[in-house]
């Protein structure tokens, strides 16, 4: 589903990756860790093809770094669903409004907005927030909503930056428990973390970069 192969990045003339490869299989959980600096974030856009690679190659689903069209981005980045550390919501847009743009931008009904928007509130257990704006939620509450505009497409791949990098560690706990159930439906989950305690509580695999490198992956 997803493929590294021999992947190299710069950026004005400092190597942030050096060549990367892994893979990941339809629906697996993968831990992405390292330290600040080690090329994680970079990795992440890689993915979404935010970033392209300046040597080998990169394979999402159907899609090539080395042959993919400008016009075949935005169905690419369809099927990823990305999580932000600071929620990156409309701040002036109610929950509803914050998920039904997402559904607007790929021409979707809006009988069927409503009922996506439905769905994905209730399986991260907000429904009773759809009027509210972000500024009435908590941390929790706007990262859940977060994950709630991430799936909303039935993305093959969700792409998690930091999710509980502001978060409380019950609340992270929380999380993790949402995201892994999201996960035992079939969907693929990449998170990239520095909270270690995230990994305790998951036999998820685990790639550790570092200097640019995959330096670790532990099964």
């Amino acid at each position: 589903m997803l493929e590294f192969n021999d992947v190299g990045f710069s950026y004005d003339g400092d190597e942030i990756l050096r060549s990367i490869s892994f893979e990941m299989r339809n629906g697996e959980f993968v831990f992405l860790i390292g330290k600040s600096g080690s090329g994680k974030s970079t990795l992440l856009q890689m993915i979404y093809f935010n970033l392209l690679p300046h040597s080998g190659e990169i394979i999402f689903d159907t899609y090539k770094t080395g042959s993919i069209k400008t016009s075949q981005l935005p169905l690419c980045r369809r099927k990823i669903g990305i999580i932000f550390q600071d929620f990156k919501l409309i701040e002036d847009r109610t929950i509803y409004e914050n998920l039904a743009f997402v559904l607007e931008t790929v021409n979707t009904p809006a009988k069927k907005i409503k009922k996506r928007i439905t769905q994905v509130l209730g399986d991260v257990g907000l429904s009773h927030k759809i009027k509210s704006l972000p500024k009435e939620l908590s941390g929790g509450e706007k990262q859940r909503i977060a994950i709630a505009r991430a799936i909303i497409n039935e993305p093959l791949l969700v792409v998690a930056d930091e999710p509980t990098g502001n978060l409380d560690p019950e609340t992270s706990m929380e999380i993790l428990e949402l995201l892994k159930k999201i996960n035992n439906r079939g969907t693929a989950i990449l998170v990239a973390t520095h909270n270690y305690e995230l990994l305790k509580k998951s036999n998820a695999r685990v790639i550790q970069l570092e200097n640019g490198l995959i330096k670790e992956v532990r099964n």
